[in-house]
């Protein structure tokens, strides 16, 4: 057994106004979303949006969750042009610009937007993550044609 990203799932305040900002964002719901939840194929890792209440009672614990969670979704891109372009979308489609994109310590391009629930967004350049022909994030030096 190996360890896998497989799903990410977003507990939600509306269902239907997340939808519709990852879907301006250009993301497509699969065919398996419904009125509760949407799911979203991202190039091998899916992306579910659910009721905040639903999935907070889902795993016994409380909803009133506040402030910074500890967690952030990356989105890495090719160039310093496309996060720009990215983040401006993003705040377009009814997110919220949370820091511009600038230079970074660790020798990237990176900023963030909160999405319609607070979801934090990092939107990146690593030059030293290469992207491959697929459009997928590769650690340097991994060999990816082993499973």
């Amino acid at each position: 057994m190996s360890l896998r990203l497989s799903l990410v799932t977003l507990g939600v305040a509306d269902v239907a106004r997340a939808t519709a900002f990852y879907g301006a964002l250009g993301l497509t719901p699969g065919a398996s979303s419904n009125a509760a939840v949407t799911f979203f194929d991202m190039d091998g890792v899916i992306l579910a949006l659910y009721g905040r209440e639903a999935l907070a009672e889902d795993a016994r614990i409380s909803a009133a969750g506040t402030g910074f969670s500890g967690v952030t979704l990356a989105w890495n891109l090719r160039d310093r042009a496309a996060v720009d372009d990215a983040l401006a979308l993003a705040a377009r489609s009814g997110g919220r610009l949370v820091k511009a994109a600038e230079e970074v310590f660790w020798g990237g391009y990176s900023g963030y937007f909160a999405d319609p629930d607070g979801h934090l967004w990092e939107v990146a350049h690593n030059p030293f993550f290469p992207i491959d022909a697929s459009g997928v994030t590769r650690l340097p030096g991994d060999d990816h044609d082993q499973a």
